[in-house]
């Protein structure tokens, strides 16, 4: 028989990120999305809608954020400008998720709708 065995498999990916400084936080924050999104650098292979499972560390705030999401947006390897290859991973709506956009938010306060910044996204 052939085929790949892991394209039936249903959980969702678990994936870490640490975050260290605020202009790595705003190229990789995704504030258009409505529970908010961050953008992760991987050569893993994704498909929009996808479920994964973040481990997110934000600066100077020791705690692992766990976060459920979906990928909402997906930059191939080689993309143009030399966009970094990752995947854009929308929150969940739970209070998780919440309480990590507030606190992306109030680390970003005053540098968010900047059009002139580069960001991995948009």
């Amino acid at each position: 028989m052939s085929g790949n065995p892991q394209s039936n498999v249903a959980r969702p990916s678990v994936l870490s990120l640490n975050i260290n400084s605020k202009s790595a936080l705003y190229a990789a924050y995704m504030p258009y999305l409505k529970n908010g999104g961050i953008f992760l650098p991987t050569a893993k292979n994704y498909a929009l809608g996808d479920e994964v499972f973040l481990l997110l560390q934000v600066m100077d705030d020791p705690a692992k954020h766990p976060v459920a999401g979906r990928v909402v947006w997906i930059t191939p390897a080689g993309a143009q400008r030399n966009k970094a290859q990752g995947i854009g991973v929308h929150f969940a709506s739970d209070d998780a998720c919440k309480v990590l956009r507030q606190r992306i938010e109030t680390v970003l306060a005053g540098h968010l709708n900047n059009p002139g910044r580069p960001t991995h996204t948009l």
